[in-house]
């Protein structure tokens, strides 16, 4: 199981997901809800997502670290400041937000199943093990952030 830890782009994992929640959807129509006002919802709870990812792109721009979580040992700096205040993981927060509005907009409830399995597997194969690192690399001044900050605020 460690052959996975940061291997897949979390970008493409998202692409992934999505995929699999639309070929979900497609093969159960049995299982489809509607609401009034679903596809607005939808828009915006995924607008909210993008939203912070963006925010949290930026913020390691402006840090001047890499956004690729492949390779941790190249963060330069702890970005602890903007949405990083609110969350450890704003991007991966982001994109479960584009997820949850995309399920929603599909409208099956066993798409929905891929969710949870996302954050299942961004703690193992990701989060966990760039928390090692940045453990290693920023010492205490990164342990303080991990007991002030939540992973998935």
């Amino acid at each position: 199981m460690k052959a996975l830890e940061l291997k897949v782009p979390p970008v493409a994992l998202v692409a992934i997901v999505a995929a699999s929640m639309w070929a979900l959807s497609r093969i159960s129509p049995n299982l489809y809800f509607t609401s009034p006002g679903v596809a607005w919802l939808s828009a915006g709870i995924a607008l909210v997502g993008v939203c912070i990812v963006v925010l949290g792109v930026l913020e390691f721009r402006v840090a001047k670290t890499t956004v690729d979580p492949r390779v941790p040992d190249q963060s330069a700096t702890l970005v602890v400041r903007g949405v990083y205040r609110h969350s450890r993981n704003p991007m991966y927060l982001g994109f479960l937000l584009v997820l949850c509005g995309w399920g929603l907009f599909l409208g099956n409830a066993f798409s929905l199943l891929f969710l949870p399995a996302f954050i299942i597997y961004m703690n193992r194969f990701q989060i966990v093990p760039e928390e090692q690192f940045m453990s290693e690399k920023f010492g205490e001044s990164y342990t303080n952030y991990r007991s002030e900050v939540r992973r998935w605020a």
